[in-house]
C-alpha cells in the first residue's frame, strides 16, 4: 500500500494488504536483533460478559496444527523468547512475541498465528468452560458454584476499590459506545456468555480482514510475508469484518456534569473514608498531531510530577491521602482525563471537586511559568528521543505506538512521528507562551460539561452482599434444574477435571516446535565493563559500560553504602529516598528542584538497593547462607553529555542537602504510601503472600518484607503516627540516616559511580566525572568498610534474632475484603551448602 521512513527511529516501514483476505501488515525494518511480531484484532464488546478477555485466554489452548492443551507451556520450555504475552484492551486484543533467535522467532509466530486463526476453543466447549466459566457440582446435595479462570480473575479485580473506581469512571463518560461496558468481564455478567456467542465472536472479529499484523527487527522481510501467507491464504475476503468492528465516537452529550455515588468494599478495621474522582471525555473527534503532543505536555504540566500544579495542590490540601486517576488516558480512540483523591472524609468530598475546578481556573487565568513549560517540554522530548523501552522489546513499543492510529483506520506511521508537531508546538510557545495550554484547559476541561464526578463510599457489607447474591442466584438455578440436568453438571465437572489433570499424548507434544542445540549461538553476548578503583585518587570506584551508541546520552548511577544504619531505621529508607526528590534541597524548594531536574536531565530517581553477593571461597552452584549482601542508596539519572555537570550537581545536592525538616510533606508521603500499600494487599495478594513466605527463610527476604511487604504497612502507620505526634523524634532518625551514610571516614570507600555511554560520551563527560568525584562528601584517604564478600553483613546477627523471635516458619492467614482468596505455599528446595544444578532454574 505504501512505504515510509520514520526518521525519528530509523525505521523503514512498508504497509501491505493481503490480496485474498484483506489483512493489513506493517513491516518495519530496523537493525534491532530483538525481533518482534504482533497481531491485533479490533474486538469491541457490546456487553460485560468478558468475551474478548475469555477469547484471549482460550485461543492459546491448542489449535489446528499444535495439538496440546496449552502449546505455550511446552513452547516456553524450549524457547528463547524475550517477550510472549497477550493483552485485552477495551476495543482490541493484541498477541505479541519477540525473540533474538531467528528460528525461535519463526516458531513463535507459527504457534501464535495458528492459535488466533484456528483455535481448538471454537469447537471444544470445554475450553470455554475452563477459561471462561462453568457451573461446578461434585455431589448432588452440594450447592452449585461458578468456576473459570477469567471468572475468578475478574472477581479479584472487582474486589479492588481502585479497579472499581477506574471501571465506573470510564463507563460514566462513555454511556453510548463500547467503552461503556467492561471488556474484561463483570463476574455478574460472565455467566451469561454462552459457548455459541463465544464462538460467534471469534468468527466475527478474528478474520484476517479485521487484523493488523506487525513485524519489526532485522529479520528477512520476504520471509515475514511468506510465513503469514501460509495462514492468510486459507481465508477469502470478509467485507463485513472491518465495518462490524468500527468503534463509534462517543459524542459530548451531557448538558451538565453528572454526579454518581457507588459503594466499594471495606474491611471492618478500615477507616470510613471516601474516594472521589472527576472525569472528562476530552475529545469527540480525532486530535491533530499538534493537539496530541500538546495535550501530552499539558498532562505533564498538570500531573506529571509531585510538583505539577494540580497534583501538588491536591496532595497539599490535606483533603485526602493519595491521588487517584492518572490524568490523561490517551491509548483509546478518545482521550479522557481523570483526577481525584482517596482517603477523603465524607464532609470533604465536595471540597475536592471544588479544588480541582478552581485549580484549573487558576491555570486558565494565570497560565504556566516559563520554567515549568521548559521542564515539561524537555522531559517529554527527552523520553521521545531516547526511546528507552527498558526490558521491553523496542519493536513492541513501535507496535503499540502505531496501533494508537492504525487500529482506527488511520496511518500507522504517522502515529510514530513527533518532530514536526513538536516543532510547531515550540513555535507556538515562542510566540504566545502558555496560551496554547491555557486554551486547551479551557476548551477541553473547564468549559466541557461532558464530565462526571464519581464518589465511592465504603461499605462493610458489600462483599457479603455480593457473595450472597451469587449464592441466591445459584440456588435458584439449582432449584430450576431436574435431577438429570444436575447429573450432567456433575459428569461435566468430572470430565473437565480429568481433562485438566491428563497429560498430553506424545503425538500431541510432538507437534510443538522446539530448538536444537545447534540452533543456539555458542558465543555469549558480553557487555563491556571496566572497573576503575580509587579513580583520580578519589577513593570512589568507577564502573563504565561502553556501548556502540547511546545517542549522546550518559546514564549514571551513584551507589552509597548504608550498612552503618541501625536495623530499626532500615524501614525508613523508602521514605528517605522519596524525600531526597520531593521536599526540596539546599536553596531549591520542591517545585524548583523538580523543574531543575526536568529542564536539564532525562530524570533523576533515588531508591534503596539490597543485593546478595557470593561469599569469597564459596563453591559455585551451592546454596549460600544469604548472610552476604550489599546495601546501597542508589541515585540514578540520565542526561545528554553536555548536561552531565548539571546531573552530577543534582546528585550531590540531593545527597547532602535534601530538606528533611518537612513535616507536612512527610505526612503527605506517608499517607500516600499507606493508601498504596492497602490497595496492593487487596488487589495483589499473591505478591504479598510471596514476600511473606520468602521473609521466613532468608535474611534479605526478611529485610524486603520490612521495607515493602505486609509488615511495612504497619511500619508506615507507626511512622505516620510519629510524624503527626512526635515529629522531632522522626526528624532525628532521618538526620541520623544521612549523617551515618555520609560519615567522612568511610563513605567514599562505599561509593560506586556506574556509567553507561558510548565512546564519544565518555570522552566528553570525563572532566565532569573528575570534578564530581573530587567534590563528593567524605575523605578519600580515610578508613575502609568491611569486605561484604568475606564477612556477613553487620545487620545479619540482629535479623536472625528477630526472625527467631517473630518470624517463625508457620502458616498464617489475613482477612481482607475481597471476593477471592490468595493462597501461597513455599519452602526450601535446597538446604544451605547443598548443590543446585542449572537445570533447577529450568524446572
Amino acid at each position: 500500500i505504501s512505504t515510509d521512513i520514520v526518521q525519528e527511529f530509523g525505521a523503514y516501514c512498508t504497509l501491505y494488504r493481503h490480496k485474498e483476505s484483506g489483512a493489513e501488515l506493517l513491516s518495519v525494518s530496523t537493525d534491532d536483533d530483538n525481533k518482534c511480531f504482533g497481531i491485533t484484532f479490533r474486538t469491541p464488546p457490546t456487553d460485560s460478559t468478558g468475551v474478548p478477555h475469555i477469547l484471549e485466554h482460550s485461543v492459546l489452548c491448542g489449535s489446528r496444527k499444535y495439538k496440546t492443551k496449552d502449546p505455550f507451556v511446552q513452547l516456553l520450555q524450549g524457547s528463547l523468547q524475550t517477550f510472549l504475552n497477550a493483552f485485552t484492551y477495551p476495543d482490541r486484543t493484541c498477541y505479541v512475541v519477540a525473540s533474538q533467535n531467528t528460528k525461535d522467532f519463526y516458531n513463535l509466530i507459527n504457534v501464535y498465528a495458528d492459535a488466533v486463526f484456528h483455535p481448538r476453543a471454537t469447537s471444544d466447549p470445554m475450553v470455554h468452560a475452563q477459561e471462561g466459566w462453568h457451573l461446578e457440582l461434585e455431589k448432588m446435595e452440594e450447592p452449585l458454584t461458578y468456576k473459570g479462570v477469567v471468572y475468578n480473575e475478574m472477581k479479584g479485580v472487582y474486589s479492588s476499590p481502585d479497579s472499581l473506581m477506574q471501571r465506573d469512571a470510564q463507563q460514566s463518560i462513555f454511556p453510548d459506545n463500547t467503552y461503556g461496558v467492561d471488556s474484561g468481564g463483570s463476574p455478574v455478567e460472565i455467566p451469561n456468555l454462552s459457548f455459541e456467542q463465544f464462538a460467534e465472536f471469534h468468527q466475527k472479529f478474528y478474520h484476517p480482514g479485521n487484523s493488523r499484523i506487525f513485524f519489526a527487527g532485522d529479520d528477512d522481510v520476504a520471509k515475514r510475508l511468506e510465513i503469514m501467507d501460509e495462514y492468510l491464504k486459507d481465508f477469502g475476503p470478509s467485507p463485513e469484518s472491518k465495518p462490524a468492528s468500527t468503534i463509534q465516537w462517543q459524542k459530548k452529550t451531557f448538558d451538565a456534569p453528572k454526579k454518581i455515588r457507588n459503594p466499594y468494599p471495606a474491611g471492618n478495621d478500615q477507616p470510613e473514608t471516601h474516594m472521589i474522582m472527576v472525569n472528562w471525555l476530552v475529545n469527540d473527534m480525532p486530535f491533530t498531531p499538534v493537539e496530541e503532543i500538546t495535550v501530552t505536555i499539558l498532562d505533564h504540566l498538570l500531573m506529571g510530577t509531585s510538583s505539577s500544579i494540580l497534583y501538588k495542590t491536591l496532595m497539599e490540601s490535606g483533603l485526602g491521602e493519595s491521588i487517584t486517576g492518572g490524568g490523561l488516558m490517551s491509548e483509546l480512540m478518545q482521550g479522557s482525563f481523570s483526577v481525584g483523591l482517596k482517603g477523603v472524609k465524607p464532609e470533604d468530598v465536595d471540597k475536592v471537586e471544588e479544588l480541582i475546578i478552581s485549580t484549573l481556573q487558576k491555570v486558565v487565568d494565570e497560565g504556566f511559568t516559563e520554567d515549568a513549560i521548559a521542564a515539561s517540554m524537555n522531559t517529554i522530548e527527552f523520553d521521545m528521543r531516547e526511546f528507552n523501552t527498558g526490558s521491553f522489546p523496542k519493536g513492541l513499543s513501535l507496535m503499540l505506538g502505531s496501533m494508537r492510529e492504525w487500529i482506527y483506520d488511520r496511518s500507522p506511521t504517522d502515529a510514530l512521528r513527533f518532530e514536526e508537531p513538536l516543532a510547531e508546538l515550540k513555535e507556538s510557545i515562542s510566540e504566545s507562551g502558555s496560551k496554547v495550554f491555557q486554551d486547551m484547559v479551557k476548551e477541553f476541561l473547564l468549559e466541557n460539561t461532558h464530565r462526571s464526578t464519581l464518589e465511592m463510599y465504603p461499605s462493610k457489607t458489600l462483599e457479603e452482599e455480593v457473595l450472597q447474591e451469587e449464592k441466591d442466584r445459584l440456588a435458584k438455578i439449582k432449584e430450576s434444574m431436574s435431577e438429570e440436568e444436575l447429573q450432567k453438571i456433575i459428569d461435566t465437572t468430572v470430565e473437565l477435571k480429568k481433562l485438566q489433570a491428563a497429560e498430553d499424548a506424545p503425538e500431541a507434544r510432538a507437534t510443538i516446535p522446539s530448538l536444537e542445540l545447534s540452533d543456539l549461538k555458542r558465543e555469549v553476548t558480553e557487555y563491556p565493563i571496566a572497573v576503575s578503583e580509587n579513580e583520580a585518587e578519589s577513593g570512589v570506584t568507577v564502573v563504565r559500560h561502553e556501548l556502540g551508541s547511546t545517542s549522546g546520552i550518559a546514564y549514571a548511577n551513584l551507589a552509597v553504602d548504608v550498612s552503618g544504619i541501625a536495623l530499626e531505621d532500615v524501614p525508613l529508607l523508602p521514605l528517605f529516598t522519596r524525600m531526597m526528590l520531593e521536599t526540596g534541597a539546599g536553596e531549591y524548594d520542591s517545585v524548583a528542584l523538580s523543574r531543575r531536574i526536568g529542564t536539564h536531565t532525562g530524570g533523576v530517581s533515588a531508591s534503596a538497593l539490597i543485593a546478595g553477593v557470593n561469599e569469597d571461597g564459596g563453591t559455585e552452584g551451592t546454596v549460600s547462607s544469604g548472610e552476604h549482601f550489599v546495601t546501597k542508596l542508589l541515585i540514578t539519572g540520565k542526561a545528554t553529555s553536555d548536561k552531565t555537570d548539571e546531573l552530577f550537581s543534582i546528585f550531590d545536592l540531593i545527597l547532602r542537602d535534601a530538606n528533611l525538616d518537612a513535616k507536612s510533606k512527610i505526612i503527605e508521603i506517608l499517607k500516600q504510601a499507606k493508601s498504596q500499600k492497602e490497595s496492593t494487599v487487596q488487589g495483589s495478594g499473591h505478591a504479598t503472600a510471596n514476600s511473606r513466605i520468602r521473609s521466613r527463610y532468608n535474611v534479605v527476604g526478611y529485610i524486603n518484607e520490612k521495607m515493602s511487604g505486609l509488615e511495612s504497612l504497619d511500619t508506615v502507620k507507626q511512622l505516620l503516627n510519629q510524624a503527626e505526634n512526635d515529629f522531632p523524634a522522626l526528624l532525628a532518625r532521618l538526620e541520623n540516616i544521612r549523617n551515618t551514610i555520609l560519615e567522612s571516614s568511610t563513605c567514599r570507600d562505599g561509593m560506586i559511580l556506574d556509567l553507561t555511554g558510548d565512546a564519544a560520551v565518555f570522552e566528553k563527560i570525563q572532566p565532569s566525572v573528575e570534578n564530581f568525584l573530587s567534590k563528593l562528601p567524605g575523605d578519600a584517604n580515610a578508613g575502609k568498610l568491611q569486605d561484604f564478600y568475606s564477612a556477613p553483613h553487620p545487620w545479619v546477627a540482629q535479623i536472625k534474632e528477630e526472625m527467631a523471635a517473630s518470624a517463625p516458619v508457620a502458616d498464617e492467614g489475613f482477612v481482607v475484603p475481597t471476593q477471592v482468596s490468595y493462597v501461597g505455599k513455599g519452602g526450601r528446595l535446597y538446604d544451605i551448602g547443598e548443590a543446585a544444578s542449572g537445570s533447577s532454574a529450568v524446572v
